[in-house]
């Protein structure tokens, strides 16, 4: 992997982590046309680059931050409650994650079942616009909570989208638009975090060897500044806008992916 590689991967993971169009998916795309064979060390280091795109919304969202870190020592009841709904939400995608990793690396992590989640949730989205909830990200309870949670479980399959699993979880559940985006976001820490640590121990060390420390720092300093970027235009886009053009491009890239791995220009694995 050549640095060049690595801030391309970077950027790619940065600007799709939050929006609703799959960074998985889209990483897979960049790597197979980057000429990048799949292997554990490129899958550690796809997801690895991840937390770059953390830290951007630790320091995005640090106030918020601040109240649940206020509410886990008891010094503040709406960031306590704020992170007993966090942590129930998570639990549902994390025990199955765990539970089911090796059959998901197995038989998911291909283009064939990215293109298909591809335009499976951009048919989703348009079958879905117009509805608009009214919960506010205090209002949200344990039960919207644990829905938000059943929700992203579907991103377990690379191409869904865990932002677009979450975000449209929570509308169902009658959260209103920011408040699920705000906490799709921070559910994602969590959620990041955690499948972050866990590659990183796995195979860090074969990533290392793989790839050496520079383009690791490189992807990570690439998914920082990009993801910035792209969470400060989703949520300004968001405010006037609806998701119907993240339905456009999910399906649009799903019909030339899936042309491109007809045509056989594209490897499927």
């Amino acid at each position: 992997m050549t640095l060049l590689d690595a801030f391309i991967l970077g950027i790619v993971e940065g600007i799709t982590e939050y929006l609703p169009v799959s960074s998985t998916g889209h990483l897979l795309l960049a790597e197979r046309a980057l000429g990048i064979e799949r292997s554990d060390a490129a899958d550690a280091y796809a997801i690895c680059i991840q937390a770059g795109a953390i830290l951007a919304v630790l320091g995005l969202y640090r106030g918020r931050v601040r109240q649940i870190a206020a509410g886990a020592i008891g010094r503040d009841m709406d960031g306590r409650r704020l992170l007993v709904n966090l942590a129930v939400a998570f639990v549902p995608a994390a025990t199955l994650g765990f539970l089911f990793n090796d059959q998901i690396d197995a038989y998911l992590f291909g283009l064939w079942p990215v293109v298909t989640a591809w335009a499976v949730g951009g048919v989703a989205i348009l079958a879905l616009r117009g509805r608009a909830g009214r919960l506010g990200i205090e209002q949200i309870d344990l039960r919207v909570a644990l829905i938000i949670g059943l929700a992203q479980c579907l991103a377990l399959w690379p191409g869904t989208s865990r932002s677009l699993a979450t975000i449209l979880g929570a509308v169902l559940a009658g959260v209103a638009l920011p408040a699920a985006v705000e906490f799709s976001f921070l559910l994602g820490l969590l959620t990041l975090g955690a499948a972050t640590s866990y590659s990183a121990l796995k195979h860090g060390e074969e990533m290392l060897a793989a790839f050496g420390p520079g383009p690791i720092v490189v992807g990570f300093l690439a998914s920082f500044v990009s993801a910035v970027l792209a969470v400060k235009w989703l949520v300004g886009w968001l405010q006037s806008r609806g998701m119907e053009v993240f339905a456009v491009w999910r399906i649009g890239l799903a019909l030339v992916v899936a042309g491109l791995l007809l045509a056989g220009w594209l490897p499927a694995g």
